[in-house]
């Protein structure tokens, strides 16, 4: 199993698709709650399971775990599941043996949904947004900074969660520079307001050049889920004061 990973990554994702960074750590993100679930689901270390522990009915398992208790949106789930597919049609010739397995695996079918009508954030509810965090708090000023900087430069969820204190220029010619589809790199110019807060979260969030710059309180990468529920969160916090929100389903691709 380690090696049919390890020969995913490396060899199918790194070298023969040439994945971007982003695609990489969202792959990997998926494998790593899969195998979490999966080792509690057989009372096993994740590197004692095998193939054969990620049967069709461990993955339905996990994907209504994603769903149900993750509360993940039907696009999340469908997301995770793209990605175990993609694994498993790499196995397929490396594992004969389990080709029934894997060919069952391969039948579960995507989440049918509807297409929804997507929210925006009016000025006014989006100045509720951004004051929602609680400024006293270590959380509540990466929260802030966060949203500031992803209203003010409509970063996608993957560029965010990859950016590193070195990214970021806050003094004069202040930007962010991030790492978009297909390798390719570019500078968004900061407002002087966006460019003072995120100057001032650097300062309190110290740690090397390469370090997350909106990291978890243990200083590891924050995954999608984890700025999905920051967001929803904080949207609640703020239809307290702008109602409007309520009727708005808030995302951080509404921010964008």
């Amino acid at each position: 199993m380690a090696a049919l990973l390890q020969g995913f990554f490396t060899d199918r994702l790194a070298i023969q698709r040439q994945a971007s960074g982003h695609t990489i750590a969202a792959y990997r993100d998926a494998v790593r709650l899969l195998l979490i679930f999966a080792s509690h689901r057989h009372d096993k270390q994740p590197a004692e399971l095998s193939l054969g522990d990620l049967d069709a009915d461990t993955i339905a398992a996990f994907l209504t775990h994603l769903e149900t208790n993750r509360r993940n949106s039907a696009a999340t789930r469908n997301a995770r599941l793209a990605v175990i597919h993609s694994f498993y049609r790499y196995a397929m010739p490396k594992a004969p043996e389990h080709a029934l397995l894997i060919s069952q695996v391969l039948a579960i079918p995507l989440r049918r949904r509807e297409r929804a009508i997507v929210s925006w954030l009016n000025e006014t509810e989006t100045e509720a947004l951004i004051a929602a965090p609680d400024r006293s708090t270590w959380h509540g000023r990466r929260d802030h900074a966060l949203l500031l900087l992803t209203v003010q430069t409509g970063l996608r969820v993957a560029e965010l969660t990859s950016l590193t204190c070195d990214d970021v220029t806050t003094g004069p010619g202040a930007a962010v520079r991030c790492h978009g589809k297909g390798r390719k790199d570019r500078a968004t110019p900061l407002a002087k307001q966006t460019a003072a807060i995120i100057d001032v979260w650097l300062h309190e969030r110290g740690g090397p050049a390469d370090a997350p710059l909106f990291p978890t309180r243990r200083g590891t990468r924050m995954s999608t889920d984890a700025v999905e529920r920051l967001v929803a969160k904080h949207a609640a916090t703020a239809a307290h004061e702008c109602p409007s929100i309520k009727s708005k389903t808030v995302t951080p691709h509404t921010l964008r």
